[in-house]
């Protein structure tokens, strides 16, 4: 009896396919065993101009007391919010991103520090829907009082959209790649057996520090360029 349940199983093993594409199939997953399957990993790719500008800008004030130091920091950060919204910035783009208060030292051989003021700050996130305005903005910012800006981080409003373009350019390259392996090997691209994506939105370029005098000569030019987006797909064919 126990040589043929031996038997039996000798038979159901070689019925399964052999080779890379066998050892390719998780534990527990379907096998099937009418074809030869095959794994692609494809990733597409597609180029776009950024829509939105993320900008931080701030102020920061020192002060020999923290009060007066706080004080200076808000009436400033007052005429920045108010440089925003005559420049026509919705108050949804807008929000306060940190406030901060430190005190200052001075040190000497042989001292302890010496508290000799305080510094305080203020930040505020903005995004630019119309990156052409962005650099004048960014200068009234400065005219108003903002002595501490960052950016600009060029990104998508609608980053899905652009990240869907290339999830079809990837399944497009892995259907074009399974034809020519099953064209190689003398057979035909029956149907996908799976699928599984991984794949992100390109990083924006780096922000840089953008330190204006308080008066600018001519606006400051922001050009978008463009940024790409990248999607990669695992998919899985059965060929027969």
């Amino acid at each position: 009896m126990r040589q043929i349940g031996l038997i039996g199983l000798a038979l159901a093993m070689a019925a399964l396919p052999s080779g890379p594409a066998m050892a390719q199939v998780p534990p527990g997953a379907a096998v099937p065993l009418d074809g030869t399957l095959l794994d692609v990993q494809a990733e597409g790719r597609v180029r776009r101009e950024p829509d939105l500008a993320l900008v931080t800008a701030g102020v920061v004030a020192q002060a020999p007391s923290a009060a007066a130091a706080m004080r200076a920091q808000a009436q400033g950060v007052s005429r920045v919010l108010a440089a925003l919204d005559k420049a026509g910035i919705a108050a949804r783009d807008v929000q306060t991103t940190r406030v901060s208060l430190q005190p200052q030292y001075r040190y000497a051989q042989n001292e302890p520090p010496a508290i000799t003021g305080y510094q305080a700050a203020n930040s505020v996130s903005v995004r630019f829907r119309d990156i052409a305005r962005a650099g004048a903005v960014l200068d009234a910012l400065v005219a108003a009082g903002a002595n501490q800006i960052e950016g600009p981080s060029l990104t998508f409003a609608d980053p899905d959209q652009a990240l869907d373009d290339a999830r079809r350019e990837a399944m497009a390259r892995a259907r074009a790649r399974a034809e020519l392996y099953a064209k190689a090997a003398g057979l035909r691209v029956d149907r996908i057996v799976a699928i599984s994506e991984g794949g992100a939105l390109a990083g924006p370029p780096q922000p840089m520090v953008y330190a204006l005098a308080r008066k600018a000569e001519a606006d400051t030019p922001i050009r978008p360029g463009e940024s790409e987006v990248s999607a990669t797909l695992s998919v899985r064919f059965l060929l027969k």
